[in-house]
């Protein structure tokens, strides 16, 4: 019965957390079997969200509405968590802004994008469309040569970057890794010894950071009773009952995880590694990873506005899922990746970050856990592609992505609201479009 009631409670108190930590394998191989209405038609300008003052009582959207992250209220909510939920900044300090210089190409407009599912091409902007984007910015050899927004986002909004999120947590004990102030060959319990009597307890720090854990853990949305309910409720920043004796925090659910095996064996896509690695990263260096990611990048890479997450009822931040930045500042983090952890001259950290996270992780054992990316690995959050450009990225449901392409010199940064949240859903227009930017950027480099 408490159970049935955590799951009942968490759809209100948990909707960006549930959308967030959909599970990969459940989305992966599945595309979308409805018609949903077009961007234009879902655009939140057009449907009137939260206009006028007040809005009408039918154009409101709360944070405690159960479906205020359903399509197609998601097209407002993503640029406005802030007014939605708890937040804390993430300082980007008080200097001046670098900003990236522009050398805007027009002809890739006029690309097309031939779907890998089959169909006709699509016109540049019909692909944008098709996959909900919100905004995207191009860069090529540390050059904006392509930006458009649409929907709720414009170039000072802030978007919800989902589980992009998950890459920054790893991109930042990769760093602490290589400065050698982390070892990832510990065990979990040594550094947070409060979860030594859950999964985690023994599951080396490599191992959560490439999912490789072991979890009696359900993310099966169908089942009211699966624990993936009771992690959202966890996550509740609102008042609570009486009566309610579920976990108070992200922190206070990790303990009650269990293991269903030895770690080690299979990739499994599991949002909760992300805050148990948060919290490892805390007791190490003795602050909060939106202090953590102000200091070591934030502040220091030219960000042009801060950024900020969502916490639980404690403050703790959502690692998860729980960020949201501006467009250009998430392709800024792009190009740190892509220059080796430089950027305006000035080394932000090792370039041995970048070398760990693109070799990737064990394939076969991601090809056990999931079968979206053929060929793919994961490595410290990052999907790693093992493509013929040495392809990879961040990624997050409904269509979010930083991807990196070394071969093109390329970082395309990307915001959406696509209704499914599974990037099955998007992929198969996405990556085309991804990869002709690459080949008209590669062929422009190269021509005489």
């Amino acid at each position: 019965m408490m159970k049935s009631f955590l799951a009942r409670s968490a759809r209100w108190a948990g909707s960006v957390l549930a959308s967030s930590v959909l599970s990969a394998s459940l989305l992966a191989d599945t595309a979308p079997d409805r018609s949903f209405p077009s961007a234009r038609d879902s655009d939140p300008r057009v449907l009137g969200w939260m206009q006028g003052q007040p809005p009408p009582p039918d154009r409101v959207i709360r944070g405690y509405d159960p479906d205020f992250f359903s399509f197609p209220k998601i097209r407002w909510s993503v640029c406005h968590m802030r007014e939605l939920r708890p937040t804390v900044r993430v300082s980007r300090g008080l200097g001046a802004p670098s900003m990236l210089p522009r050398a805007e190409d027009p002809a890739i407009e006029a690309l097309r994008v031939q779907p890998s599912n089959g169909g006709d091409a699509l016109s540049w902007t019909a692909a944008l469309d098709a996959t909900y984007t919100d905004g995207i910015v191009i860069l090529h050899r540390g050059e904006i040569v392509h930006e458009r927004y649409a929907g709720c986002l414009d170039e000072g909004g802030q978007h919800a970057a989902m589980s992009m999120t998950k890459s920054l947590i790893g991109l930042l004990t990769e760093i602490l890794v290589q400065e050698g102030v982390l070892d990832d060959t510990v065990e979990v319990a040594e550094i947070v010894p409060e979860l030594a009597d859950s999964a985690f307890g023994n599951a080396t720090v490599r191992q959560v950071m490439d999912m490789t854990t072991s979890l009696d853990y359900s993310e099966n949305y169908a089942d009211p009773e699966a624990s993936v309910w009771v992690y959202a409720a966890s996550g509740n920043p609102f008042p609570r009952g009486v009566d309610d004796t579920s976990p108070d925090g992200y922190w206070a659910f990790l303990p009650t995880v269990q293991a269903s095996g030895p770690h080690g064996r299979a990739f499994g896509y599991k949002t909760v590694n992300t805050d148990a690695l948060a919290w490892i990263l805390s007791r190490t260096t003795g602050q909060s990873v939106a202090e953590l990611l102000s200091e070591r990048l934030w502040s220091r890479m030219g960000a042009e506005q801060s950024a900020y997450f969502q916490v639980d009822a404690r403050g703790t931040p959502f690692a998860g899922g729980g960020l949201s930045a501006g467009l250009r500042d998430m392709a800024r983090i792009g190009l740190l990746m892509l220059q080796g952890g430089e950027i305006d001259g000035e080394r932000l950290f090792p370039a041995s970050v970048v070398e760990s996270i693109r070799g990737g992780g064990n394939r076969e054992k991601f090809q056990l856990g999931y079968s979206g990316l053929p060929g793919g690995s994961y490595r410290s959050m990052w999907w790693v592609f093992h493509n013929g450009n040495g392809a990879f990225a961040a990624r997050g449901v409904h269509g979010q992505t930083v991807y990196v392409d070394p071969a093109a010199d390329m970082v395309i940064a990307r915001f959406a609201s696509h209704p499914v949240a599974g990037n099955a859903a998007n992929d198969p227009i996405s990556l085309p479009a991804y990869q002709a930017v690459a080949d008209y950027l590669t062929g422009r480099s190269e021509a005489p």
